[in-house]
């Protein structure tokens, strides 16, 4: 073989094995990894009042990132006939053929052992077996029974996206306490409205797939005032924190503005509810969230200084 024949032969290997790489990065919903990172690691810092080793920060992060990834992975593994159905999601690794779907489920269990394994010997045991449960809930209840199933799909099944918050707690305490339940309830009620406003842009894509997000179900004008509901609800929750734990007043006056800008944003998709303006606030609650659990960290360095 020729050294220019060699050379296309080894660049044309490397950018495949560069495209491969690349399709199972993004088989784990890396997105959504980075909003359970962001409760995660404020929890950490809730517990500890203050910053927790770096070790320890690094292995919970890796090993919550793992597992997340893991449970992504499987999720696209069950739901990659629907995906191919769903314009938003036909791209993906599956749907698209870039990823053998064998392949797919064991690299997703490899994932979630590598991450029991982390967090279980970085952390302790609490941890690791939260991490599991969250991948379990979030692949049986979530994805194979509740949402082909009924509207409150994602009320029910959000629980497995509020967890990494009790994990980061157990990462630092080895048990847990009100504060880290408290800070579980905050995702757990930001998840309906957060993903309803997704499905409100997304409506045809789900009736087409035939799951019964409750913009397709109840229609738009049920979901934005359930939407609206929750809003405050989750403002109201996120009040609840400080009665748990000694706070400075920065954490509430944080919360007060970021829970009225997410009231107004409600209250805009609630008089237009084009799905432009649901994609507005889906946008705006995952900034709400990521700035409301930043303040958490931020005041828990404060007290701890």
């Amino acid at each position: 073989m020729s050294d220019t024949a060699h050379s296309t032969f080894s660049g044309n290997r490397s950018g495949r094995l560069r495209l491969s790489l690349l399709a199972y990065f993004h088989l784990t919903k890396p997105r959504v990894i980075e909003l359970l990172l962001i409760t995660t690691l404020p929890a950490m810092i809730l517990a500890e009042q203050g910053f927790p080793s770096v070790e320890l920060v690094v292995a919970v992060l890796i090993g919550g990132a793992l597992a997340a990834g893991g449970a992504n992975t499987m999720n696209c593994w069950i739901e990659r006939d629907r995906d191919r159905i769903m314009a938003r999601t036909r791209h993906r690794p599956l749907p698209s053929g870039d990823i053998n779907p064998p392949r797919a489920l064991i690299f997703g269990l490899t994932l979630e052992v590598l991450a029991f394994a982390l967090l279980w010997s970085a952390a302790n045991l609490l941890a690791a077996l939260l991490a599991l449960s969250a991948t379990v809930f979030y692949i049986f209840v979530y994805t194979i029974w509740l949402k082909p199933r009924t509207a409150q799909n994602i009320v029910i099944g959000g629980a497995a996206g509020a967890v990494p918050a009790l994990v980061g707690w157990a990462a630092v305490t080895g048990s847990l306490a009100l504060p880290a339940w408290i800070l579980f309830a905050i995702v757990f009620v930001w998840t309906p409205p957060h993903f309803w406003a997704l499905a409100m842009r997304y409506r045809d894509d789900y009736a087409a797939a035939e799951i019964p997000m409750l913009p397709v179900v109840r229609g738009t004008e049920v979901a934005v005032r359930h939407i609206l509901i929750y809003s405050f609800v989750v403002a109201g929750v996120s009040f609840a924190l400080p009665f748990s734990i000694f706070m400075t007043p920065f954490y509430p006056v944080a919360a007060g503005i970021l829970g009225a800008a997410f009231i107004y944003y409600a209250v805009r998709l609630y008089r237009d509810s084009s799905p432009e303006r649901a994609i507005k606030l889906f946008t705006v609650s995952n900034i709400y969230l990521a700035l409301l659990f930043a303040a958490v960290a931020i005041d828990a360095l404060l007290v701890g200084n």
